[in-house]
């Protein structure tokens, strides 16, 4: 279903525009689409964020007993219908108990209300999706709130993975070890090398350090291609050899 966001009455709207603050539930709504917290008007005193989770979760608690599932059943198939009046009942009616439901999930207040204005955008969105004989409308909504949630918390997640990954990445300056390493190892190759026939040697030599192509060294030194590649061929086993002993 596609349908243009929701704009509430004006009988319900209270102050900034932007927002809608239902004043006996003392949280905010959906607005041109969007679902916003903030403060509590200036007129009122603002509890403390303890307070606020109690009085939260007391509100939910009277708002699950006096809303049956039947209720909420109906009102989010009208929602899904694109009712924009049973969408703003609906958040006015479950807002603080989705929002209890979030935010003991990620322990941020400033997030939670984030998230909850993701969910109710969502839910406007998906509501043609619920399907009452498969389960409850509440069980449907905790789940949306739920689901996104756990997205948000993978995100933060896997953003962290990706910045100690980055702080992770092995610096590309040789360590002294590796050093030490590869001074034996150049050492090793060199004596081996002067094991090998002048001839075999001076090949290996152009055709390894010089960058010359196989055509080009063998123009060079006035011999067939097969010829050169059989000295290389040689010369490579014999350092094997060496190298391995």
């Amino acid at each position: 279903m596609t349908a243009a966001s929701p704009r509430l009455p004006s009988t319900v709207r209270h102050c900034a525009p932007e927002m809608l603050y239902c004043a006996d539930h003392h949280c905010y709504g959906p607005c041109r689409g969007l679902v916003r917290m903030s403060d509590m008007p200036a007129s009122e005193s603002r509890p403390s964020s303890e307070s606020r989770q109690s009085a939260a979760d007391a509100q939910a608690a009277t708002t699950a007993a006096s809303a049956p599932d039947s209720t909420l059943n109906r009102m989010l198939s009208a929602v899904g219908r694109a009712d924009r009046e049973a969408f703003a009942e609906l958040y006015r009616v479950t807002s603080s108990r989705l929002f209890g439901v979030i935010l003991r999930m990620v322990r941020d207040r400033a997030e939670a209300e984030d998230l909850l204005q993701d969910v109710f955008v969502n839910i406007w969105r998906r509501a043609d999706a619920f399907d009452a004989t498969r389960g409850n409308a509440m069980t449907w909504l905790i789940t949306m709130a739920r689901n996104r949630t756990i997205d948000r918390l993978r995100e933060h997640r896997e953003a962290a993975l990706d910045e100690a990954d980055a702080l992770a990445v092995p610096s590309e300056d040789p360590t002294p070890a590796a050093l030490a390493e590869a001074t034996q190892a150049r050492q090793r190759l060199e004596q081996c090398m002067q094991r090998l026939e002048p001839q075999q040697r001076g090949v290996v030599r152009e055709a390894f350090f010089s960058g010359a192509s196989y055509s080009e060294l063998a123009a060079r030194l006035s011999v067939p291609l097969g010829t050169l590649k059989s000295w290389i061929r040689r010369s490579l086993m014999q350092l094997k050899v060496c190298l391995d002993q």
